[in-house]
């Protein structure tokens, strides 16, 4: 479904107002890194519930996957982004992939699972910067 949303709006068919020339491929990097954080930190809340001692990387893990999905579905409707929201949104997951990824690297070297978790949250927070700096 984003694929075939990207190629529309690449296409020209979804103008998105003030964002006419936003590199599409970026904008699918970063969805992308949303994704593969989204999905890495719902393992590792499981995995955290799962132990019972690293209640708290578990719920950060949750927040963390929630704000991905949401910074991807919101990528994913350019018709209502508006520019100022769409830069705060992106701070704060970029925020909340750092919180996570510090989180995790607490106990990268106890869980296999948190270090991937934690790599997965740099990769977001760099994307998300990244797609900042190319829309401002």
């Amino acid at each position: 479904m984003d694929a075939m949303m990207m190629g529309m709006m690449s296409k020209g068919m979804m103008p998105m107002a003030g964002m006419e020339s936003m590199d599409m491929a970026m904008m699918q990097a970063c969805m992308d890194a949303c994704s593969a954080c989204e999905q890495a930190c719902t393992v590792c809340s499981a995995q955290s519930m799962d132990d019972g001692m690293m209640m708290s990387c578990a719920a950060m893990s949750m927040n963390c996957a929630d704000m991905c999905n949401t910074m991807m579905r919101a990528m994913m409707r350019p018709m209502g982004m508006d520019m100022a929201s769409m830069m705060a949104m992106l701070d704060a997951c970029a925020a909340m992939c750092r919180a996570c990824m510090d989180e995790c690297m607490a106990h990268s070297s106890m869980s296999e699972v948190c270090a991937m978790c934690a790599q997965a949250c740099r990769a977001c927070m760099d994307a998300c910067m990244q797609m900042k700096s190319a829309m401002a």
